[in-house]
């Protein structure tokens, strides 16, 4: 009986993985089309800033910023996990990671789900501590 009861608790928990990643397929931000300028401003670990421009017909922000070579960093599940932002790279060892903020806001999608819109103003900032 036991058994039973942990075989079901496993299926309910695959069928509602599976439908979570669903639901987030469909109803995911889309991106907009045609040109956009958006602005991207790095803030470097020793607090210095730099701010590009870019004007692009891109969907999102991760195709962006690596086709102009601005960031670099390794594929995941959730697409690119940003490691290194206009020459820096973030020291795992010292918990240190790029923070994605839109207008202020920190963004809950990684840069390849984050999409553009038309004059919108994206921060990189290097973070210590999880």
């Amino acid at each position: 009986m036991e058994k039973r009861r942990v075989l079901a608790a496993g299926i309910l928990l695959v069928l509602a993985c599976a439908l979570a990643g669903f639901l987030y397929l469909k109803f995911r931000p889309e991106a907009g089309e045609g040109l956009k300028h958006i602005t991207v401003t790095v803030t470097h670990g020793d607090g210095g800033e730099r701010q590009f421009s870019y004007d692009t017909e891109a969907g999102y922000l991760g195709e962006v910023l690596t086709e102009a070579g601005l960031v670099s960093g390794e594929e995941g599940e959730f697409g690119l996990f940003i490691t290194e932002v206009d020459g820096e790279t973030a020291d795992s060892s010292r918990q240190e990671w790029w923070c994605i903020t839109r207008e202020g806001e920190m963004v809950n999608t990684s840069a390849d789900a984050t999409p553009l819109e038309d004059g919108a103003q994206y921060e990189l900032t290097l973070m210590e501590g999880y």
